[in-house]
């Protein structure tokens, strides 16, 4: 059942992110195969300069091994895995890089460091997580948010997603999305919270002139095919036609971004927006055009 399918970057989102070029990136924890050949191919994209933090012996070893020359950059060596998390903050504190690009670190180490307020990193809105999901090369992306950060947010949580969401959604070239609010059904029931919270959500959104159609309820099926919503009597311009999915929980996000991924062999490029810098905090199984998408979402992400 699992696809052999090649999972490859999206020219879409590549493009976008060529029209800025040579972002300094600082790489966490960068001396592992699999982001040194992400970099690396960012870097052949011309998107990014990287400055490298890490172990020097084990950053330079995996750049030899993949004939990656390495020595017109910047590396600060630190060999304790959890002391370059700080090192990253400190930098964006201070303007030297622009996107924070997760290497062989764990996530919540990281963000640990991003969210401290002594590097003043956070923006206006919450901070939340978005997957630029797409099949092939050309395809329009379908966003999904927020499968990696917010694990149970509430209604005021979720306004901050969907706000970040709007404004990455123009950013790839979408200048009004379609956001489909999902729960398990598309009625308003008092037995599902979910469902109460997408109807809350949506008339927020009216109230506040989003630049977006904001929709829900929504099940999976009729926020995504245009004849489950016929069927079901769904009459709304989001329905069938979502660019946009907000999840109810980081248990339906995640779980709807892998069975993408392992089943139909899609590029999940996953960033987290809403602070002063990107922050791109990928799985240490992604593979390397996975990778690439999610710095190029970095990229574009920025002002």
């Amino acid at each position: 059942m699992l696809t052999k399918k090649e999972i490859v970057c999206p020219n879409n989102l590549l493009s976008t992110a060529n029209k800025k070029k040579g972002i300094t990136a600082a790489i966490v924890n960068a001396g592992k195969p699999l982001p040194m050949q992400s970099v690396m191919d960012a870097v052949k994209e011309n998107l990014i300069k990287p400055i490298f933090i890490g172990d020097k012996d084990q950053i330079q070893k995996c750049a030899n091994e993949i004939q990656f020359d390495i020595s017109d950059y910047e590396l600060i060596h630190e060999p304790i895995e959890n002391n370059t998390a700080a090192i990253a903050a400190k930098l964006a504190m201070q303007g030297k890089v622009r996107i924070i690009v997760k290497g062989h670190i764990h996530t919540d180490i990281l963000m640990k460091e991003v969210l401290k307020r002594e590097y003043k990193l956070l923006g206006k809105t919450r901070l939340s997580h978005v997957w630029h999901m797409t099949l092939e090369k050309n395809d329009k992306p379908l966003i999904i948010t927020d499968g990696a950060l917010n694990v149970l947010p509430n209604v005021k949580t979720k306004m901050h997603i969907l706000k970040n969401v709007i404004n990455f959604s123009k950013r790839i070239g979408n200048k009004r999305p379609k956001v489909a609010i999902l729960s398990a059904t598309e009625e308003v029931l008092d037995s599902i919270q979910s469902s109460m919270e997408a109807n809350e959500i949506t008339e927020l959104a009216k109230k506040e002139s989003l630049d977006a159609d904001v929709f829900g309820p929504l099940a999976f099926d009729n926020s995504v095919s245009k004849k489950s919503a016929e069927i079901k009597g769904v009459e709304n311009i989001v329905a069938g036609d979502a660019d946009v999915l907000l999840v109810p929980s980081v248990e339906t996000g995640n779980a709807l971004v892998k069975i993408m991924i392992y089943f139909m062999g899609a590029c999940a490029a996953g960033v987290v927006i809403g602070g002063k810098v990107p922050v791109v905090i990928t799985s240490r199984s992604d593979e390397a055009s996975a990778r690439l998408a999610s710095i190029a979402a970095a990229v574009v992400a920025l002002d």
